[in-house]
């Protein structure tokens, strides 16, 4: 039976509960808004599958000894790139797999906007699962109707967190040649609950009308300062960049992330998946070339099958080759997990009892020390006076 001695040993990866024979284990949802699961004790057998299938409790092995390759990319659609996350490559990976007849999984919105993993098998369909939804996804039953589909001889892209990818990997005990997973370099998984609360609180200010379309990352403030956006039924729209957005502001600050992932286990270069994708942040220094603010993909390449379908999609793509030391230099997010952040534990105290703006605008403002930092480095920037500003930062 499986047990858990703290949280941060739980990613909520579903991988338990849908292998359970039984059927008495429920993902149930906690005072903060995730899912751990809890066992039915009077109907469990004792027949230890659950805690053979947590990749934590029994980690996976790795399938490749494929050392991972480094690209930064983005798609000739510039439609598809705008439409996209960071550079479009998703889109190129999914219609390929499509066309060979195959389905895709990844995290899209139900009809409340709250984010689950589903199953798209035709291309037109893609756009539910383009973009990045910054909440914790739901597997649901996902893993099992994935290897139903394997065991179709359908070729099958599964696309999800890290976790999510081993959750996958050890629910099916088993390699699958016609299997290709895809994961992301994840900041962290924001909690459910807290993303129901925000989206509660931008209704009642569109004066109780229901959302109608939500994006985590328009880019008509330009790439790194991606917006949020939301419409209504009233043909209202709220959008505000990142630096703006209520939700985006405690996000980046850690304030609700998922206990597991501040020791995250599967923080490493090299992956569970076959690909990883993630936004080239620093790509402007390290390749100006590749940099025009429209988004530019950080690729990984990890295993033989996901070599061939890059390789197959290569010929739709700016592409270049990148050392991997360069191509995390500003993605930190690839080896470390999150901090835990002083306000987490106030954040949580707080929450539900007061107005959800207090509590992040209290939380996440800046002091008056760092606000005249970020002031005097613009400036120097802006001067070209880069020895001043490494002067400025070490203060």
């Amino acid at each position: 039976m499986i047990q858990l001695d703290k949280k941060q040993t739980c990613t909520g990866c579903h991988a338990c509960t849908t292998k359970c024979p039984k059927q008495c284990i429920t993902m149930i949802s906690d005072t903060e808004g995730f899912w751990y699961p809890q066992i039915n004790k009077e109907e469990c057998i004792d027949c230890g599958l659950c805690e053979r299938v947590c990749p934590i409790i029994t980690p996976i092995k790795f399938e490749d000894p494929f050392n991972p390759v480094a690209y930064a990319c983005y798609n000739t659609n510039e439609k598809v790139r705008l439409a996209s996350s960071s550079g479009g490559v998703f889109t190129l990976i999914a219609e390929a797999v499509l066309k060979q007849g195959g389905v895709v999984f990844g995290a899209g919105f139900d009809e409340d906007f709250n984010v689950c993993h589903q199953c798209v098998e035709r291309a037109e369909n893609l756009d539910k699962l383009r973009m990045s939804k910054y909440v914790q996804s739901k597997i649901g039953e996902t893993y099992r109707e994935a290897e139903n589909f394997l065991k179709e001889n359908r070729l099958v892209l599964f696309t999800g967190t890290p976790c999510q990818i081993g959750g996958l990997k050890a629910y099916l005990s088993k390699s699958y040649d016609n299997l290709i997973t895809q994961d992301i370099i994840c900041h962290g998984i924001p909690s459910p609950m807290v993303w129901e609360a925000y989206l509660a609180f931008r209704k009642k200010s569109a004066g109780g009308c229901a959302a109608r379309r939500i994006a985590f990352r328009r880019k008509d403030f330009g790439w790194k300062r991606y917006s949020v956006s939301i419409s209504y039924g009233n043909d209202t729209e709220y959008r505000q960049d990142l630096t703006q957005d209520l939700f985006m502001k405690g996000f980046l600050k850690d304030l609700y992330l998922r206990p597991s992932c501040h020791a995250c286990a599967f923080k490493s270069i090299k992956r569970h998946s076959d690909i990883t994708l993630a936004d080239f942040w620093g790509i402007e220094n390290i390749l100006p070339e590749m940099f025009d603010d429209k988004g530019t993909s950080l690729v990984l390449i990890q295993s033989k099958k996901g070599k061939a379908l890059f390789e197959s999609i290569e010929k739709d793509l700016v592409c270049q080759n990148v050392n991997m030391d360069e191509a995390l230099k500003y993605n930190p997010a690839a080896i470390r997990p999150a901090p835990i952040p002083k306000n987490r534990e106030v954040f949580y105290n707080r929450f539900g009892k007061e107005l959800f703006d207090k509590i992040i605008h209290d939380l996440t403002k800046l002091s008056f020390k760092t606000r005249v930092r970020t002031a005097a480095v613009k400036i120097l920037n802006k001067l070209g006076i880069k020895e001043q500003i490494k002067k400025t930062l070490k203060k």
